[in-house]
């Protein structure tokens, strides 16, 4: 038998209470650190640019959060490559609930589109709560574009076959989708300009620059209202309260269309599970406030909330979704 010096067995009685007293400290790390939360001010990543339907949903969320959690929330934009840069920024964040991605439908098309993604949309976000579900229209410039119907704008694209346009807010977005669909029901052929987002996208679009777009609703609205922009149909099965006269895609005689953007908020995967509680009940409560619920109806998007498995699931089943529409559209990008 091998004698144990002294001086040996008492650096290892050192080491192993010091073990136990890290063990011990890392167990109250969570409960502590949630108790603090939050001491700072909190960053909602929009992965576009400002002016566009995420950043107008994700400041009204913040101007109400930095109410109800004492600490001002900073909206800030990191927009490019269809909404992944903003994304991948996010997922690499420290899981710390003081950097959260404001999320949307684009988000699960992405993950079929592209064959490289730096990120797991799935596995490297922990969802939160949704914020609220907006239709898609399809709108043209009215000054530029004498149609004023579904009907009399596919007889103008047939006309001159890749000579009309249509933007996007970047590759791999809904918007992008809808216009690649609309091809394929239509027998059409478009021209896709990406941008990097609404704001820019709507400036061309009254500008001339393109003819049509199949943006949200939000960013287009006050146009529409104003005459600038025609709106023709939206992609969703049902009507938007904020269009009442405007038809669907479907009502136009284009089947199968239901795409609408849905926007959420998600935090890295991982973020404290008490965290994530607490950011999803100061959420939901705000998105369920009556005040809340008007500024989304009169912008024309229709308010969610609940809980963070829904949110999961609804990812889950969209992924799924887009990404047998995206086969069938044949859509890719490197």
């Amino acid at each position: 038998m091998t004698a144990v010096r002294p001086h040996a067995a008492r650096r290892a009685l050192i080491a192993g209470a010091a073990a136990i007293a890290a063990l011990a400290a890392s167990a109250a790390v969570t409960p502590a650190f949630a108790d603090s939360w939050p001491a700072k001010p909190i960053t909602l990543i929009v992965p576009f640019p400002a002016g566009g339907t995420t950043d107008v949903l994700a400041r009204a969320l913040a101007d109400k959060l930095q109410q109800s959690l004492g600490q001002p929330v900073i909206v800030e934009s990191k927009p490019g490559a269809g909404a992944t840069l903003g994304a991948d920024y996010v997922a690499k964040a420290k899981p710390d609930g003081y950097t959260l991605l404001v999320g949307a439908v684009h988000h699960t098309i992405a993950s079929s589109v592209y064959k490289r993604l730096p990120y797991d949309f799935q596995k490297d976000f922990v969802p939160i709560t949704g914020i609220a579900m907006v239709p898609n229209v399809l709108v043209v410039n009215a000054a530029a574009t004498p149609a004023r119907s579904v009907a009399e704008l596919v007889a103008m694209i047939k006309a001159q076959p890749g000579g009309m346009t249509y933007g996007s807010n970047g590759n791999g977005t809904a918007q992008h989708l809808i216009g690649t669909q609309f091809q394929n029901a239509t027998g059409t052929v478009l021209l896709h300009v990406p941008y990097k987002g609404s704001g820019p996208l709507a400036t061309d679009l009254l500008g001339g620059q393109i003819q049509m777009s199949f943006d949200t609703v939000t960013p287009v609205l006050p146009h529409i209202k104003a005459g600038k922009l025609r709106a023709l149909a939206v992609t969703t099965a049902r009507r938007s309260s904020a269009l009442p006269d405007v038809p669907t895609l479907e009502e136009a005689g284009l089947k199968g269309f239901d795409i609408g953007t849905w926007f959420g908020v998600l935090a890295p995967a991982a973020t404290p599970k008490d965290l994530v509680a607490r950011l999803n009940t100061e959420m939901v409560k705000i998105i369920q406030s009556a005040d809340f619920r008007q500024r989304m109806l009169d912008i024309g998007a229709e308010p969610t909330g609940g809980t963070s498995a829904q949110l999961a699931q609804q990812i889950r089943d969209e992924t799924a979704r887009f990404g047998k529409l995206v086969k069938a559209a044949n859509v890719t990008i490197e």
